[in-house]
């Protein structure tokens, strides 16, 4: 009774042969009782992403979203329950939980030859089941079981839920261990106590009726998406169109979501955190999802799209302030292109638990004129479905921002002595938001980073936008300043430093460097800086996101000087 092992080759024979009924040395287990030994994980067979415990009942996946295929430790007995518990999510991914069952054991497969994905690397190889369990089962806490009958019929069940019909078809006649991918939206998961089913779960009622028909056509949908899983992807890696499957959306092959989390993978680093949530406060026509890492703009009628953009209160907010060094990714998942705009943006130093859905205007900028400290940009790209962005507040308390994974500059300049929190307004075109997850891994793009658009000292502009042309930007769409003039104790500007020059420049300059023709006779207020004419400097300070040409803080007002003669 050899068989072939496509990850370490044959695998030996029995050690007796029956010449009537096959027989094995490890016989499935059909009686009532537990199996003795515990049931754990394989502390050997599983994916090079795979970290687990002493114990051998809990593992989590390090990074990416593939790579995390793991065993059970011992063949399951028919109708014994597998347990997990979910206890990490990662929303920036789609899919969830692969489960299954294979007859080849796990001992016998060398780790490193494991694919990446169970579904359809595995499933598509002789002796290995499984199914991708839906998105909306997989939440942080649930506790899945599954378990195959004498039959070769998978069910599983949700918590406390009634059992469903998983997939059928399993080999029975031999020894089965579990296999568990921790794929996608599933991080981490434990191993809980199995048991066996109870004998009123043994026929579900929902399923006592179930035709054989019904259960044949579930069988053969099952295997058609599997056999033609490599079919899927040699079409898909040679550019060559995509083969769709008609059947339902629980059998599909996830050949999709493979492919989608492959390209998002290339613009977001290895690891996130998955701790940034939005907060509960937010605008009364937005509405968040999925334990709060989604952000949608509800439907709101009104007289016109023009009409619709003005009335529309949007607003979200991080739940915590930005850390130092971090950097936040969001992914728009949905656009209406009928409708034009862009995401706004910005970082405020008012905790958002102290507001009220009534503090919140329709027009973003309209909060520059509260006592906190408010800095209101636009993403200065058209966004699409599917696009992801990247925020991050320096040490020097630049706004940095990228843009499927392409640094956009600079785009405003704040000071981060006070905890800062992120807003977002989903204007225009975009409708719907995701917080893909943060990350501590340095800046996205270093101000010495020859390549990145970011402002030198010599800039002569005022910008918030990274933009390097020589002239008063006024595309700029927010404010910078908590107030239209003045200064006051509320703004959270540090105190005024001893102005800096490049070691080139050994006296004041005479030209202004705006303009060019008219007189040096201006210090911007607080970076002390004088580099600008009168006029010029009124113009700057007038400007949505001024900031000083030399040093790009924030300028807080302009004082003319005379020169004694």
């Amino acid at each position: 009774m050899g068989g072939q092992n496509s990850f370490s080759g044959p695998f030996p024979g029995s050690t007796h042969r029956c010449h009537h009924k096959p027989k094995r040395c490890l016989p499935v287990q059909t009686c009532s009782s537990l199996p003795v030994s515990p049931l754990l994980f394989h502390p050997n067979a599983k994916g090079s992403q795979i970290v687990m415990d002493v114990a051998q009942r809990t593992v989590k996946r390090q990074a990416s979203f593939c790579n995390a295929i793991t065993f059970s430790n011992r063949p399951i007995a028919l109708n014994e329950q597998v347990r997990l518990k979910i206890t990490k999510k990662q929303c920036c991914w789609s899919g969830a939980l692969r489960l299954g069952f294979t007859f080849k054991d796990p001992s016998r497969i060398n780790p490193d030859s494991l694919p990446k994905y169970a579904c359809p690397d595995l499933v598509s190889q002789n002796g290995f089941w499984a199914k991708a369990l839906p998105e909306e089962f997989a939440n942080e806490g649930s506790v899945i079981a599954f378990w195959v009958d004498k039959k070769g019929r998978v069910f599983y069940r949700i918590n406390d839920s009634s059992p469903m019909l998983f997939f059928s078809g399993v080999r029975t006649v031999e020894p089965l261990w579990a296999l568990i991918d921790v794929y996608g939206l599933t991080r981490g998961v434990q191993l809980l106590d199995s048991e066996i089913v109870p004998p009123d779960c043994l026929r579900p009622r929902s399923f006592t009726t179930v035709r054989g028909s019904s259960l044949r056509r579930e069988a053969e949908e099952s295997r058609l998406s599997v056999s033609l899983c490599d079919l899927n992807l040699q079409q898909e890696e040679a550019g060559g169109g995509r083969l769709r499957l008609a059947p339902p959306a629980t059998t599909s092959c996830p050949i999709p979501q493979n492919s989608l989390n492959s390209q998002q993978s290339h613009l977001l680093p290895p690891a996130l955190e998955s701790d940034l949530r939005f907060h509960q406060l937010r605008g009364t026509h937005v509405r968040t999802i999925d334990e709060q890492t989604v952000a949608l703009r509800s439907d709101h009628a009104s007289g016109g799209t023009a009409g619709r953009d003005r009335e529309e209160r949007t607003l979200v907010f991080t739940e915590r302030p930005l850390r130092s060094g971090e950097t936040i990714f969001l992914k728009v998942t949905k656009s209406s292109p009928a409708r034009s705009g862009s995401l706004s943006y910005g970082v405020t130093s008012c905790d958002p638990a102290g507001l009220r859905p009534s503090d919140l205007p329709y027009n973003p900028e309209a909060l520059v004129d509260r006592k906190e400290f408010w800095a209101v940009c636009r993403v200065p790209q058209q966004l699409q479905s599917g696009d992801i962005l990247g925020f991050m507040v320096t040490s020097e308390g630049e706004v940095i921002l990228s843009h499927n994974g392409t640094g956009a500059g600079m785009q405003v300049c704040v000071d981060n002595s006070r905890p800062l929190w992120m807003f977002f307004g989903l204007h225009g075109a975009i409708t719907q938001l995701r917080i893909l997850g943060s990350t501590h891994s340095g800046e996205m793009h270093s101000p010495s980073n020859p390549n990145s658009p970011l402002l030198s000292p010599h800039t002569p502009t005022g910008l918030c936008c990274g933009s390097s042309e020589p002239t008063l930007n006024r595309g700029c769409s927010g404010a910078f300043h908590s107030s239209s003039g003045g200064t006051t104790h509320n703004s959270p500007i540090s105190l005024p430093r001893s102005p800096t020059f490049p070691s080139s420049l050994v006296s004041w300059p005479d030209e202004c460097s705006i303009c060019y023709e008219n007189t040096v006779d201006t210090v911007i207020y607080a970076c002390g800086h004088m580099c600008l004419c009168y006029t010029c400097g009124l113009k700057l300070k007038c400007m949505a996101n001024a900031c000083c040409p030399i040093c790009r803080r924030p300028i807080k007002d302009i004082i003319k000087t005379y020169r004694s003669t």
